[in-house]
């Protein structure tokens, strides 16, 4: 069984209401501290994992409008005596929220959140890794393309633009956009810059750059394998960094390719590698909205859950119609 420690930070004579709402949950521990002089009062509950969510929703709902309260999750290491899972005696509630990975919602947010900041290493890692993918490209080693990938940063915003669809936070969603065109954006511009002087037979020559130019049906497969692999990644516990691979190989090399051919005055090759990178990111996001609603992802309160449905259904009707038209291109693109 997993557990999480919660300490609760109570306000002046708020210690028995809180103790009222833990007792509504099935806890490991309790137990308070002395309080000291002109200081909250310390409620600490080791509780599992599976009831960890419903517990800090409870407590939010209960004191989101109130000072001085403060929640804090830890993770637990270990218990002596172990504690042992219970038997399910009676039927899974439909309504409990579940934690994956040990992580709540809101530890998720952070999480998802900090991969998405725009900061110096964001920008340092995306010119990084344009460099490196280039040199492959030119190149044709592989080896060297799957360096890039490890290093390019563009899991975070991606995964922080499902999240925020997910929840129906507009500031989220509006972060992350911002984070996207941001990497996309330097690596497309860097590589169009380096199209310019990187010879034309270069590119003809190298197999890893024509593989790219040439854009296929198996790509939208890998795309929607590698958006369902990042939140897998989240809520599992899978490595974060090989899961960024993936969803790198559906973005990177595509977008410098993309530069690359148009740097160099190579349209109809530009033209193919686009619908690729188009397509992929929708299909990265797409898979990855799949996954954080079957994984039962949802905001807190009622009103914003209603808001995050609308907001799911929306972007969802969008991008499917976005993907549909691009399918359609394709086909065309394949055809002439």
């Amino acid at each position: 069984m997993t557990l999480r420690e919660l300490t609760i930070l109570a306000p002046d004579g708020q210690d028995k209401k809180i103790k009222a709402i833990i007792k509504n949950f099935d806890v490991v521990e309790i137990w308070e501290s002395i309080k000291p002089k002109g200081q909250p009062k310390e409620i600490n509950v080791v509780v599992a994992t599976d009831q960890l969510q419903n517990l800090t929703d409870a407590l939010q709902e209960a004191f989101h409008k109130q000072k001085g309260w403060r929640l804090i999750v830890s993770p637990v290491e270990t218990t002596i005596p172990r504690q042992e899972d219970k038997k399910e005696e009676s039927e899974p509630n439909e309504n409990a929220q579940k934690v994956y990975g040990g992580l709540t919602r809101e530890a998720l947010y952070e999480q998802i959140l900090k991969g998405a900041t725009i900061n110096s290493d964001f920008i340092l890692l995306v010119f990084l890794s344009v460099i490196v993918t280039i040199i492959g490209l030119i190149t044709d080693n592989l080896a060297v393309i799957i360096g890039a990938m490890v290093i390019a940063p563009l899991l975070g915003p991606n995964l922080a633009l499902s999240f925020g669809i997910s929840l129906g936070d507009q500031n989220m969603i509006a972060w992350a956009l911002k984070a996207n065109v941001v990497g996309v954006g330097i690596t497309i511009v860097l590589s169009v810059l380096f199209g310019f002087f990187v010879p034309n037979e270069y590119l003809s020559a190298s197999h890893e750059y024509t593989l790219r130019a040439s854009v296929g049906y198996d790509g939208i497969i890998l795309a929607l394998a590698s958006g369902a692999a990042a939140v897998l990644s989240l809520t599992t516990g899978i490595s974060s960094t090989m899961v960024g691979v993936m969803v790198a190989v559906a973005l990177m090399p595509p977008a410098v390719t993309f530069g690359l051919a148009l740097g160099g005055g190579l349209f109809p090759d530009a033209y193919g590698v686009f619908l690729l990178l188009a397509i992929n990111v929708i299909c990265v996001n797409i898979a990855a909205i799949g996954v954080f609603t079957h994984k039962g992802i949802k905001p807190r309160s009622w009103y914003m859950q209603n808001k995050s449905k609308q907001s799911k259904k929306m972007s969802l009707l969008i991008l499917v119609f976005l993907l549909t038209f691009l399918i359609l291109l394709v086909y065309v693109w394949q055809a002439f």
